[in-house]
This record gives structure tokens, C-alpha cells and sequence, in this order.
């Protein structure tokens, strides 16, 4: 006969099963099996249409249709205290490991996690793509701290200590991790030993900091847009730092990168919700890779209508991004764009039409059309 804990278990299977279309804005399921234990599974996807100048064989515009990203969600709960995270992503080829990590909730103002997760960054990096403003990763000119390649979508091994204090206005993160994961033309520290480079095994050493003036923003990770759904006024600053963090065949380099970024977002009432945002870096390879070393910013606009248009609520919005390394090869960006919210960040589809011009080519122009599901 099955036991009262087993039909208890399947009871709370069931259930959590029958809940799933009715979820809130954090998609996933939760099912429970014991006091203050659980376990909560969800999936997420993106898929796009694009159009690029010059993209097809021919010389003409490109057509294409492609998945930009599937990923799987899951969590547990082993007490109030000691919880844990799996996440995968689809590469286009298979399915990775993306987070992996030991959560420990000491309390609001103190959390420790270990493990393989994004260190702390910008904002837009820490909203990554299904939390950012029209999704995706848009955030590769200005911020390029999970751009440029790493272990995975800007992931890194490590541990971080993080926490919300001062009534949740006051956010810090600050971690240590093995780095050597920009992608920027670099080496891995197993590719230069093996190419006999002599160099230290210095770990990287990033953190954060923003205070909220309005509305709280508790969490490790960020958000890009509140759609509305807050009153922000947020400053934050993030820097990282390691010694011999550059590996390069034709030298050895320390890396250092540090940004300010600002959002102010403010409801109003019966109109909608207009937001504000802008972001400045600094990225430092000690001169060994100047392609990746020079300043960026980007500053953008938004406008969410309060009155829906069938299914959801329209939402225009610009942004210019601009990277200036140290070679002079400037990389410039505007992006046009409208996204239909129809369930927050759980059900979005976006147009954007982009333009992008490095020094020394023609404009280069993007029309994408994408779909974007939380569950």
C-alpha cells in the first residue's frame, strides 16, 4: 500500500501540475514534499525572425528563423536555510550546464552561494536576456562583461556573499572566482599553461553595490524594466578585477573593468509608466588586447501604455549604445524597438529594427521579431 508520505508527495505533484497556467509573474512550478522542503522546475524559451542587411549568400537581406534560447529551470529547497539552483541552456548544438549552485540564506542581509553562476556585473548583465528591455542579448556593445564568450552565457566559477541591508534599499554583492573567462581573444589558464606561459593563479575578485532611493529591488539578479510594476530610482556600481586575468601567446596582462548604470522608471497613474536608463564602463586589459580596452555607454528610453490592446500592453523604446576601444574602431548602435507585454516577462513578443556602424564599414541594418515564453 502506498504510504501517507508517498500519496502526499503525488498529491502535491498533482497539484502543483493543475496550478501551473495560473502562475504569477515568476514562472515556474513549486511542489513541496516535507516542512520548509521543495522542489520548483520551469522552462523558458526565445525564438526569433530576422532580417540583416547583407547577411544571405548573395549580398541581399537575410531571412532567417532561429531558437536564441531554451532553458530549463530548476530549484530546491532543502530548508529555510540551505537551498540550491540547476539551470541549463540550449547552445545550439546541446544542452549545458548554465548555474550550478548552493544557495545559503543566512537572512535578507546575508547570503552565501557557491558554485558555477554570473558574478557580479552591470545591471543589464544581471538581467541577462528574459529580463532585459526587448530581451536577447542586446547588451553586447555597451556591456560586455557576459558577452564576449566564458564558461557559458558569462558564468563563472566561485563563490559570492550578498545581501539586501537599510530596509532593502542597500544591495551589495561581492564575490571571488576563477576568471580567465572573457573570451576576448584570450587563453583559458589550462590553454597557456599548456602553451608554456608562465603566469600567477590569481583568482578574480568582482562586486556590486546600488542603493534604491523609491522602491526596493531586492535579489541577487537584476531586472531591466519593471514594466511598469515599480517606482525606481537606482544608482549601481560594479567592478572586477584579477591579477594576470589576460592570457595572450604574445603576452600577460592584469584585467580590470568597472561601470556606473542608472534607472529611474515612475508610474503614472491611469497613463502608464515612462523609464529612464543609461550605463558608462571602463574596460583595462593592460594593454595586451586593445580590441577589448577603451570606455562604453548606453542610454535608453521607454514608455509602457496602462491600457491594454487585447491581449497586452504596448511598450516603445530607444537605445544607443556606443564602444570605443583603444584601437579607434568604434562600435556604434541604435535600436528602435516595441514590445506587445502580454504576461510580463513570462509572454512578450518584441520587434526591433537596429543599426549598427563600426569605423571604417557601411551601416549594417537588423529588423528581429521575437517570441519570448516563460512557464
Amino acid at each position: 500500500m502506498m504510504s501517507i508520505r508517498k500519496k502526499s508527495m503525488l498529491l502535491a505533484v498533482v497539484a502543483a501540475a493543475t496550478a501551473m497556467p495560473a502562475l504569477n509573474a515568476q514562472a515556474g512550478a513549486t511542489i513541496p514534499f516535507g516542512p520548509d522542503q521543495s522542489l520548483s522546475v520551469g522552462f523558458g524559451l526565445r525564438e526569433s525572425y530576422s532580417s540583416v542587411e547583407g547577411g544571405a549568400p548573395d549580398g541581399s537581406r537575410s531571412n532567417d528563423f532561429h531558437l536564441d534560447s531554451a532553458r530549463l529551470f530548476l530549484g530546491a529547497s532543502l530548508n529555510k536555510n540551505i537551498k540550491g539552483m540547476l539551470n541549463t541552456e540550449w547552445d545550439g548544438e546541446q544542452i549545458r550546464v548554465m548555474d550550478a549552485a548552493g544557495q545559503f540564506a543566512i537572512s535578507p542581509e546575508l547570503n552565501i552561494w557557491a558554485g558555477r553562476l554570473l558574478s557580479p556585473s552591470d545591471r543589464a548583465n544581471m538581467a541577462g536576456p528574459y529580463y532585459s528591455l526587448g530581451g536577447g542579448y542586446w547588451a553586447g556593445v555597451a556591456s560586455r562583461y557576459g558577452y564576449n564568450g566564458g564558461i557559458f552565457r558569462g558564468r563563472d566559477d566561485g563563490v559570492v556573499m550578498w545581501g539586501n541591508v537599510a530596509d532593502g534599499k542597500l544591495g551589495y554583492s561581492f564575490g571571488a572566482f576563477e576568471g580567465h573567462t572573457f573570451g576576448i581573444g584570450a587563453l583559458t589558464q589550462n590553454e597557456a599553461k599548456a602553451a608554456g606561459i608562465k603566469t600567477s593563479d590569481s583568482l578574480m575578485y568582482a562586486g556590486r553595490l546600488q542603493y534604491d532611493f523609491w522602491d526596493a529591488e531586492p535579489g541577487y539578479y537584476g531586472t531591466g524594466n519593471y514594466l511598469g510594476g515599480k517606482d525606481i530610482l537606482a544608482i549601481g556600481v560594479a567592478a572586477r578585477q584579477q591579477k594576470h586575468g589576460v592570457l595572450t601567446v604574445a603576452g600577460v596582462g592584469d584585467y580590470s573593468a568597472y561601470n556606473v548604470d542608472f534607472l529611474l522608471e515612475k508610474r503614472l497613474p491611469g497613463a502608464g509608466a515612462f523609464a529612464l536608463e543609461a550605463a558608462w564602463y571602463d574596460y583595462d586589459t593592460d594593454g595586451v588586447i586593445k580590441s577589448e580596452q577603451g570606455n562604453a555607454y548606453s542610454a535608453g528610453a521607454s514608455y509602457i501604455f496602462d491600457k491594454a490592446m487585447g491581449w497586452g500592453k504596448l511598450q516603445p523604446y530607444l537605445r544607443y549604445q556606443k564602444f570605443s576601444p583603444d584601437t579607434s574602431i568604434d562600435t556604434r548602435q541604435v535600436d528602435a524597438g516595441v514590445n506587445y507585454i502580454i504576461d510580463g516577462y513570462n509572454a512578450q513578443l518584441s520587434a526591433v529594427y537596429s543599426r549598427t556602424k563600426v569605423s571604417g564599414t557601411e551601416d549594417q541594418s537588423k529588423f528581429v521579431v521575437a517570441l519570448q515564453l516563460q512557464y
